[in-house]
This record gives structure tokens, sequence and C-alpha cells, in this order.
């Protein structure tokens, strides 16, 4: 999922930091409170050696709490505890968790998708909660607000999708939809050797190119919102045209060069957002 925050560690990398110093302070509590949710509930399908049956069992016992938080009842816990004040505050609607939660779940078990239409299926709940949840503590939550938002988040999911083909091969998940393999004739042996070749530049220019556009879609969100959340979302979209660019500099070779942001690039990403 895009990541809703700017602080990093060994274990999480994050692309594109929601929440950092360029949002107003009255909205981090919140934002930090949601990451907590989600970085912790997405920890349980993705960290350690636990079993799937575990794993599940761990993803249910979150939707629990947020069964005893949508029923205004105390939840158990630091994590969801903390985001029962920001809940009512902002009225977020408590099913947009459980939607993150549903995709948690679908990573334990499912590793393949057949076409584009289920990997956008996967992005409306792994990532475009994301969005909504930040849209409702922004008070900007509009119809239009939350459909060019849904863009955007869904184009940052596929984003990390193009970048860690080798790295999710390695969990057995391959998100490159199964009808787009037989149409460029990419086999997953290919994947699972890292073989770079036409068919496969061919395969990964046509993902960029699709996901750019459904980015530029949602693009002028960034400028319909007001001030510094404005100015955060423009460099959200920003980040991630610069990882695409990224990977067509290295002429799709994800496998040998993984395309990602250092402290270099976020000067350009910034002054393109101003």
């Amino acid at each position: 999922m895009p990541a809703l925050t700017s602080e990093q560690s060994v274990e999480h990398y994050e692309n594109f930091p929601v929440g950092s110093v360029l949002l107003p302070a009255r909205f981090r509590p919140a934002v930090a409170a949601v990451y907590r949710f989600a970085r912790y509930a997405d920890d349980l399908a993705d960290e350690g050696e636990a079993a799937d049956v575990e794993r599940i069992a761990a993803l249910d016992a979150c939707s629990t709490e947020l069964n005893w938080i949508a029923l205004g009842e105390p939840p158990h816990g630091d994590i969801f505890s903390g985001l029962v004040p920001h809940i009512a505050a902002h009225r977020i609607p408590v099913q947009l968790f459980e939607d993150l939660l549903s995709a948690f779940r679908q990573d334990v078990a499912v590793k393949r998708y057949a076409d584009y239409a289920a990997v956008l299926d996967y992005c409306r709940r792994s990532a475009d909660p994301v969005g909504r949840i930040l849209l409702h503590i922004f008070g900007e939550a509009t119809p239009e607000n939350l459909r060019q938002s849904d863009c955007v988040c869904s184009a940052l999911q596929l984003i990390n999708f193009w970048q860690d083909v080798a790295i999710d091969w390695q969990k057995a998940r391959v998100y490159l939809p199964q009808e787009d393999l037989i149409r460029f004739d990419v086999s997953e042996a290919q994947i699972a050797s890292g073989r770079m070749d036409g068919r496969m530049r061919d395969l990964l220019a046509f993902q960029v190119a699709r996901t750019r556009a459904l980015l530029y879609e949602g693009k002028p969100l960034g400028r319909r919102l007001p001030g510094r959340i404005g100015l955060e979302i423009r460099t959200i979209v920003a980040a991630g045209d610069r990882v695409l660019k990224k990977i067509e500099a290295v002429n799709y070779d994800v496998f040998n060069a993984r395309p990602k942001l250092t402290g270099r690039d976020w000067p350009g990403i910034l002054w393109r957002a101003l």
C-alpha cells in the first residue's frame, strides 16, 4: 500500500510519504494513528514466519476491534484505541479500515490476478481507502475529490508493483495481470530468472504508460485542495511520476536495478510540486 508517513525504517521503505512536515500540524496526529493501524495490519499479512491460517486469524481479530469501534464500544490495545478519537472527530467511515484488512487478507490467500480489473479491485481496497481516509481528515471528502484520490492511490499502488516485480516474486506473488503475460508472451519462469528481453520491456512499458495515465487523471486534486494539503498531494503525484521515470531510465530492468527514490530526488520533486 502507498505509505502514510514520512517515517522510514530498514524494514519499511516508503515511496510516497503522506503526513510529512508539509502537512499542517493539526492533521498529523490523526494521520499517525491511521499509519500505525495500517502498518500493523500490513505486517500481520506480510512479516514473520506465521502460517497463513494464523495471519488470517490475526487480521480477523483486527476486524473484531474495528467492529467494537463501529458499535461505539471501547476496543482493546493502543493501536485501535488510538483511532477512536480521530474516527469520531473526522467522521471517518470504519468500513474504510475494514477495506484495508480485506486487501491484507487477499495478500495472504491470492497470489495471481487474471486481468487488470482484478488488480484494480485489489487497489480499491489496498490503496484507495488511504486517500479517502485522508480526505475525511482534511474535511475535503467531496465526490470528485474522492474519485481523483482513488486514481492517485491506485496508481501509486501499481507503481509499487512494477518496481517490485522481483521482490514480489520472492513472496510468491505476481501482480502483473495474467492476461498481459499472455499478451506479451512473458512466462513466470522469466520473472523467476529475472531475464530481461524485448517482450518483458514491452510488458513493463505498457504497465508504466497505463499507470501514468491513471496518476495524471487524479493529478488535478493537488490543485483543488487548499494550501499545504494541496502541496502535499502534488508532491505525492510528482514522486510517483519520478519513480515511473526511473523505471524508464533503467530501460524497465527492475530486476537488476530496482528504481526507488533517494534523497537526491526530493529537491526536484518538491520543485515540481511548488
